[in-house]
């Protein structure tokens, strides 16, 4: 990565060093600090990068954490922001935006920090007043938003995932609890008993009662709620399903009252028209009902399986390889124990083989679970016995790739199913 000056430039690749450069140290490329120095580049922190661009006070940053609901929030929060007059950039697991402009493909959660300075940059240069980032726990504990002052700091919520980095949720929990411990502006959820945070310029939401929260929660249509701040109340109705949704939608509302301090009935309206996000709860086909979604975890897969607990449903899921293994049946339990019929396929292997990875993801399901290893074949044998049922493909959500033995190989769960459809309408026409 480099950022051009009007002198010389700032790298953080140690290949790209020339004297009289500027070579951001990190937890990364620390090891190259010798080498960059023999070459003759001066060594800077994040910190200083920011200030030699001209960017240190220039724009919010607001990073989101949690296991769940990081993207869904992040987009909804930049939405709702321009519906009230303020633009902002996103960068996370889609990649970063400028409105609906992207501006760099999706890659790690939270990009290596110069990465993140030269998007910060481009949002600045574009008059956005907001910067909207994920931030992962690998970028906390490997200190990947280091320099990053943040204006707002959003937590959605917390369950297993990426235990094979962490080796024990407390440690996961300890980890995302250390975003939290400063005196920034934060959101917290209330209803997450798992994480600490500092209270001091914490507001808090939930379902239940906090200093923002929902009562008459109607979820048959997608949302509708009254959210209430004290004596403030306001009505939220919102295109999008199931209570997840409602949570990160209160994650939302939270941060805008932060930030703009508007009536609660102007932020709830801003909310309005959102479409949603690329393969979350993204609807493929209306007839028959056919849904992507992103769940890989044990908390995502149940959040999104109940909140359609009132239909009858085919589910086709797998695990991805190389990374938790503990979650693998427990992820298979939550799925027998609300879809009519199960159908365990591969996700992204990596280097696994895939029917070790499908036999860990089914061990405690019924013995007539159908285990169809390629999952394109798992698709289409959903929607060959699909009736009445809606059809829930979990996994990849908005992933072009699948990767195997070290191969991203072309694919998109999205596209088999159009293509699945389009032969079909050939075939009956």
């Amino acid at each position: 990565m480099k950022i051009a000056l009007n002198s010389g430039f700032i790298t953080d690749n140690s290949k790209e060093v020339k004297s009289g450069c500027y070579f951001v140290l990190s937890n990364s490329n620390s090891k190259y600090s010798a080498q960059a120095l023999d070459l003759g580049a001066k060594l800077i922190s994040p910190s200083k990068a920011i200030e030699l661009l001209g960017l240190k006070n220039r724009i919010k940053i607001i990073g989101i954490t949690g296991t769940n609901g990081k993207t869904t929030t992040a987009f909804l929060l930049a939405h709702t922001l321009a519906n009230l007059g303020y633009k902002s950039a996103v960068s996370g697991t889609c990649g970063s935006f400028i409105g609906d402009r992207q501006i760099a493909k999706k890659g790690l959660t939270t990009s290596q920090i110069l990465e993140s300075i030269s998007y910060i940059k481009e949002a600045v240069d574009s008059g956005c007043e907001y910067f909207i980032m994920e931030v992962s726990s690998h970028a906390i504990a490997q200190n990947r938003i280091e320099g990053l002052e943040f204006s707002l700091k959003i937590f959605t919520n917390l369950s297993q995932d990426h235990l094979d980095y962490h080796k024990s949720f407390s440690e996961y929990a300890r980890v995302k609890s250390s975003f939290l411990n400063d005196e920034c502006d934060k959101i917290i959820n209330a209803d997450c008993k798992e994480i600490s945070y500092n209270p001091i310029n914490s507001l808090t939401y939930s379902t239940n009662h906090a200093d923002i929260y929902a009562d008459k929660i109607n979820l048959e249509n997608g949302i509708n709620a009254t959210i209430i701040n004290g004596d403030e109340k306001a009505d939220l109705s919102l295109n999008l399903h199931g209570k997840f949704n409602l949570y990160n939608a209160l994650s939302v509302i939270a941060a805008t009252k932060k930030l703009l301090n508007l009536d609660l009935q102007s932020i709830c309206d801003g909310l309005k028209d959102f479409k949603g996000v690329a393969g979350r709860m993204e609807i493929v086909s209306h007839l028959p009902t056919i849904i992507v979604d992103f769940a890989h975890t044990p908390d995502g897969i149940q959040k999104v399986l109940s909140s359609m607990c009132d239909k009858e449903l085919i589910v086709v899921f797998g695990a991805g390889g190389d990374r938790d293994k503990s979650k693998r049946p427990i992820m298979g339990q939550i799925v027998a124990k609300y879809a009519k019929i199960a159908i365990v396929t591969s996700d992204n292997p990596r280097s696994e083989d895939p029917d070790e990875i499908i036999e860990q993801v089914a061990a405690l399901m019924p013995k007539n679970t159908i285990k169809i290893q390629n999952r394109k074949e798992a698709i289409a044998k959903a929607m060959d016995i699909q009736n009445d049922e809606v059809l829930l493909i979990l996994g990849k959500g908005d992933e072009s790739y699948q990767e195997i033995n070290g191969v991203k190989y072309s694919f998109s769960d999205q596209e088999v199913v159009k293509d699945i459809l389009d032969k079909k309408d050939k075939n009956e026409n």
